[in-house]
């Protein structure tokens, strides 16, 4: 595979710019010119909507913007790429970042494609999900599977640690995850069981259902938040908060105050400053500490112009580095209590009486629901 040295971004088909290699490590990105008036900022922070040529930085993102880097897989998506790449002879260490956005393609999360497109698959038959779930044992455990074409095809563009597919149920753009090495092969039932608490504490989380399974108590989906309909006009274009940021979500260097002032920036609302606030007490209280900077995502509603905090996700029993946070609340990783909650609360100024009643709540909504999982 000869090394790619530009890459055009587009989003609803429309031209946003272009990417080309610069030095051989970084890539360079430049508006359109029709889009600089008729677009908006796709990344407000790093690309505001100017003519001009950006330069990232090398690193923590391997020279491309975090705009971009969130449309790669990571992860279980990762994973599956490079072990294709190198069941076709292709050395994975040697392929850019741009060559593996054109795999990508139009099939990344959010609404930016990519082109051109490097076809890697061809379409296979249909498996059921405990026949994908048995695949996906294998490639962890062994490196191999017959149906590698297949699970890169359904998940190939995702991001995650946990194995996943891509699909549609009832007409509608879900994923559907499964165990991975260090799950419990019932991980499914609890991440059900954590996003129903969570909407039940008033967090704001997409339709989840509970697939059956011959052999767990079934596997968790939920719906894609990033698909409002079908084609390229049905995606919606998001950044997380680590692409903002320009920084590594493999790096805990995040508290959520800064995560708060983020909020208020990019959003201008302090309504999306209470979601997070909402969203921050359910992880304390859920011990949910594997919220890192992918963990939150802004989405664009752009016939409104303005960006907003999606819905909640990812939300389970788990830890991150040392067992701690991966972002600190009032720089508090292994031990956040209420007094933390509040601080936070106080700094980006939610009204303390609201915000102290809402995390009382919480607690006791997660404590009620989640309680055999925190024992």
């Amino acid at each position: 595979m000869d090394r790619l040295n530009k890459l055009d971004v587009y989003y609803h088909s429309l031209h946003v710019g272009t990417m080309a290699l610069y030095q051989n490590r970084l890539a360079a990105f430049e508006y359109d010119s029709d889009w600089l008036i008729d677009g908006f900022s796709i990344s407000p922070f790093s690309l505001p909507l100017e003519k001009k040529v950006f330069m990232p930085k090398a690193d923590p993102l391997e020279g491309i913007f975090g705009v971009f880097a969130d449309s790669l897989p990571d992860g279980w998506g990762r994973l599956l790429v490079d072990r294709l790449m190198r069941r076709n002879s292709i050395n994975p260490y040697e392929i850019g970042s741009l060559a593996r956005l054109a795999i990508v393609g139009s099939s990344g999360m959010g609404a930016l494609t990519y082109r051109p497109i490097i076809p890697m698959v061809s379409n296979r038959d249909e498996m059921t999900l405990d026949e994908i779930a048995k695949e996906c044992e294998r490639i962890l455990n062994t490196e191999t599977s017959d149906n590698l074409d297949y699970l890169f095809a359904k998940g190939g563009s995702s991001g995650g640690a946990r194995p996943k597919i891509l699909t549609k149920v009832d007409g509608e753009d879900w994923i559907i995850k499964f165990p991975s090495s260090d799950d419990s092969k019932d991980i499914g039932k609890q991440e059900y069981d954590y996003a129903l608490c969570a909407k039940e504490c008033g967090l704001e989380v997409e339709e989840v259902r509970l697939f059956p399974s011959d052999n767990t108590k079934g596997y968790f989906g939920i719906r894609r938040f990033d698909r409002a309909g079908d084609g390229e006009n049905g995606k919606i274009h998001m950044v997380s908060a680590a692409g903002l940021l320009e920084t590594s979500h493999r790096i805990p260097n995040l508290d959520y105050d800064i995560l708060m002032k983020l909020t208020l920036q990019l959003t201008k609302s302090m309504e999306e400053c209470e979601k997070l606030y909402k969203l921050m007490c359910f992880n304390v209280f859920a011990h949910n500490r594997d919220d890192h900077s992918k963990n939150f995502t802004f989405i664009y509603v752009e016939p409104e112009k303005r960006w907003i905090l999606s819905p909640a996700y990812d939300l389970t029993y788990s830890n991150s580095i040392g067992g701690e946070h991966a972002t600190t609340i009032n720089g508090n990783g292994i031990n956040p209590g209420m007094d933390d909650i509040l601080t936070v609360a106080k700094r980006i100024g939610l009204n303390a009486t609201k915000a102290k009643r809402t995390a009382s709540d919480i607690k006791e909504c997660v404590l009620d629901m989640l309680g055999n999982y925190l024992e």
